[in-house]
């Protein structure tokens, strides 16, 4: 996929004396403006695997902290036991976290959006992927769109 500013071909249509506005131009033009211009090719993420990893994450911390609240209250013939799951559990966690940083590394456009996102203070590595998996169109959107789909998801069946 392709970023530019619209502005910027439109300019180039300019510049080559075409200022017809038809679908079949600006097909051509487009293309030429591709040919010439190359501008950089930017892979497209794959929001379902951000927001399989993120599900996942979610479901590992519920699960440490279920084990944690069962530690506060085991006897201590099963202490060792949980203890040793606890561990596995936040090492399963420490590995999710890498895998999804080099997730959202992979894609030029979640780097951009979460290098944008984490220069809102309070907003870590964790709250920026769990906003780029759950509102995909955050920063596509403005404020009442967003509003509005999130009226349309709250009314649904």
């Amino acid at each position: 996929m392709v970023v530019v500013n619209p502005r910027q071909t439109r300019d180039f249509a300019r510049a080559l004396g075409r200022l017809e506005k038809t679908d079949r131009v600006d097909a051509l033009m487009l293309a030429e403006f591709a040919e010439r211009v190359r501008p950089e090719v930017r892979p497209l993420p794959d929001p379902q695997a951000l927001a399989a990893v993120m599900a996942r994450r979610r479901q590992l911390v519920e699960m440490l902290v279920a084990e944690q609240n069962r530690l506060g209250q085991a006897p201590p013939a099963l202490q060792p036991d949980l203890r040793s799951h606890i561990d596995f559990l936040r090492k399963q966690l420490h590995q999710l976290d890498q895998d999804l940083e080099q997730l959202l590394q992979q894609s030029p456009l979640w780097r951009e959006q979460e290098d944008l996102l984490k220069g809102v203070p309070g907003i870590g590595p964790v709250t920026c992927a769990t906003l780029l998996a759950d509102l995909p169109e955050l920063g596509r959107l403005n404020r009442r769109a967003i509003a509005k789909a999130g009226r349309t998801c709250a009314a649904g069946p």
